[in-house]
């Protein structure tokens, strides 16, 4: 693959950045370095190796409102909990917050699959083009 020019980087940062999620991709990943081929999972993988799917939330104000709308009755949070091995004086409000919404995270983030995939198909088929 080429090195890519300015405008290219900056149609990629632009697309990165109009995405449908709570991560700062662009924080996350170095452009010059994404896979064309593999664009997903080397996007995702640079958030999880940079802990960009780790959200927290702080204030019990902030976990309490947060959990009464994704989770109201905490099962899938102390579920998140105890597979993580939290034990019972370990567990806070914004511990279960914060675990749910990084699992959302993640799950959100890979809604976006095939989005991704396709943008960096249709980019490369349009550099390739241009070469020829």
């Amino acid at each position: 693959m080429t090195t890519l020019n300015e405008l290219t980087t900056q149609k990629i940062f632009n697309f990165l950045s109009q995405l449908d999620t709570e991560i700062s991709i662009n924080d996350y990943v170095n452009i010059e370095d994404i896979d064309f081929d593999n664009a997903f999972d080397y996007i995702y993988e640079s958030i999880q190796d940079n802990s960009g799917f780790d959200i927290e939330i702080i204030y019990y104000s902030n976990a309490i409102e947060y959990l009464q709308k994704n989770d109201p009755s905490l099962k899938e949070s102390l579920e998140i909990a105890i597979d993580f091995g939290y034990s019972l004086e370990k567990i806070s409000s914004e511990v279960l917050a914060s675990l749910l919404a990084s699992k959302n995270a993640v799950e959100n983030f890979y809604n976006l699959e095939s989005e991704i995939n396709t943008f960096f198909l249709e980019l490369s088929e349009e550099l390739t083009t241009l070469e020829n």
